[in-house]
């Protein structure tokens, strides 16, 4: 699992740009993403279910199929199965939808038993799968519970996303043109006094010339190595040279320089909990596999002292 992504600043807008994700710098290994635990589906074949007060009151029933009840915790996980596809309708027919095919699915799931199908054992193998995945998610939700503290928070925005935003960015103005000496000229006509931002709109080929050329501010690895070099090395209110890029020929003016400005931990709060509950599923897996007793069949055994994973796939074992 990548860590969540917490941005500062609009994306420069720029041919020369490479753009990236800011992650937070303490954690580079992705973490193993795991489902959050789903509801808990009824049987559809079931027999006639009583409803009780504390059900009906949390869980109100909407309909009845040949005595089987719909929730409206059944429409809401019919929604993640079809929700998209019903966007566009208005909400009452999005509503009529979810019922209709909750519907579908309780009659012909009961068409179904009625030939005993469910006792088909690829049937009963992917039940299984279903049922261990549910129970996963489950675990894990119980296991998340106590992994969003203030404390939690706090240390984590100390270690990981302050030192994350300490990194200097340039705001600057760039005109992108195809040739050297197109580029020398415009210099010279900027050097005379003509406005940088009007030169940008007429001459420039890059997409933000629109805006006078304007780049917003970015950090060193947001743009080609030889655009960087160039720009972090100018003060405010400086002029480059023409400089090549695998785009063209740029020339460059600075128009500030500062420190990255570090986020309030209120704002990224959000990105921060999830980070955590993730963290601690994970942490909570990787646990159980250094317990477990887990063979791989697809492949030979790895010879004693070697670990598994420096072994290639299909590759013979060592003799």
């Amino acid at each position: 699992m990548t860590a969540p992504q917490l941005s500062s600043a609009p994306e420069p807008r720029l041919g020369a740009c490479r753009p990236r994700s800011t992650t937070f710098a303490m954690i580079s290994a992705a973490l193993l993403v795991l489902p959050l635990a789903a509801g808990c589906s009824k049987d559809a074949s079931s027999q006639k279910q009583e409803p009780t007060a504390t059900a009906s009151a949390s869980d109100p029933t909407v309909a009845r199929v040949n005595g089987v009840e719909i929730r409206e915790s059944d429409l809401a996980m019919a929604d993640q199965d079809i929700g998209q596809n019903l966007q566009n309708a208005p909400p009452e027919t999005q509503r009529e939808q979810l019922i209709a095919y909750v519907t579908d699915i309780i009659l012909v799931s009961q068409a179904a038993n009625s030939k005993k199908l469910s006792d088909d054992p690829d049937f009963q193998h992917h039940l299984a799968f279903i049922r261990n995945k549910m129970l996963m998610g489950l675990q894990l939700r119980e296991e998340a519970k106590g992994a969003v503290t203030d404390e939690a928070e706090h240390k984590l925005y100390e270690e990981a996303v302050k030192p994350m935003w300490a990194e200097e960015e340039v705001h600057a103005r760039h005109i992108l043109v195809e040739s050297e000496d197109e580029a020398k000229a415009i210099v010279e006509q900027i050097k005379g006094g003509a406005d940088f931002a009007a030169l940008a709109k007429e001459k420039s080929k890059d997409p933000g010339a629109a805006d006078g050329g304007d780049l917003g501010y970015f950090t060193k690895d947001q743009m080609v190595p030889e655009f960087s070099e160039v720009a972090f090395k100018m003060y405010a209110g400086q002029l480059s040279n023409p400089v090549k890029t695998q785009f063209g020929w740029h020339i460059i003016k600075v128009e500030d320089k500062r420190m990255r400005p570090v986020p309030e931990l209120e704002n990224i709060k959000e990105q921060i909990d999830a980070y955590l509950v993730r963290r601690a599923q994970s942490e909570y897996v990787a646990k159980l596999r250094q317990t477990a007793k887990i063979e791989r069949l697809d492949r030979p055994a790895a010879p004693p002292g070697m670990p598994p994973s420096m072994m290639a796939p299909g590759a013979p074992a060592p003799k």
